[in-house]
């Protein structure tokens, strides 16, 4: 059965797509720590970043610095945090996000009740800044 990932990816479920390549998607999280917080997917399939092929992999670097000065320009944020955590989902992504201070990493913190309004608003801000 496909991830929920690939199933977003290929639009079987909803979701806010800011950036997509041949081997690489980034969409906005349901759960945010900040406004703005992107995760950066690979297509393939891959449970555990560490297996991703290297050229893959650095690919889906690239997008998250990408994603990452997106979000510092257009939420103000003075860094951008980087997470791969890799538990919620079976499918390799990165955590892109605005920081404040280190506590902008506690995924305690998440805001699981954002207003889809919010996520829209987002979705178009983050866009139009890539």
């Amino acid at each position: 059965m496909p991830t929920l990932f690939t199933q977003i990816i290929n639009r079987e479920l909803p979701g806010r797509i800011v950036w997509e390549g041949e081997r690489v998607v980034a969409f906005l999280t349901i759960a945010p720590l900040g406004p703005g917080h992107t995760l950066v997917v690979p297509r393939d399939e891959v449970d555990d970043w560490t297996e991703l092929a290297p050229d893959l992999l650095a690919e889906v670097m690239g997008v998250a610095g990408t994603i990452g000065a997106a979000i510092k320009r257009v939420f103000g944020a003075p860094r951008v945090g980087l997470v791969v955590a890799g538990f919620e989902v079976p499918h390799a992504h990165v955590h892109v996000f605005p920081a404040w201070s280190m506590a902008d990493f506690d995924f305690a913190r998440v805001d699981s009740e954002v207003s889809a309004a919010e996520l829209d608003d987002t979705h178009r801000r983050l866009v139009a800044g890539l």
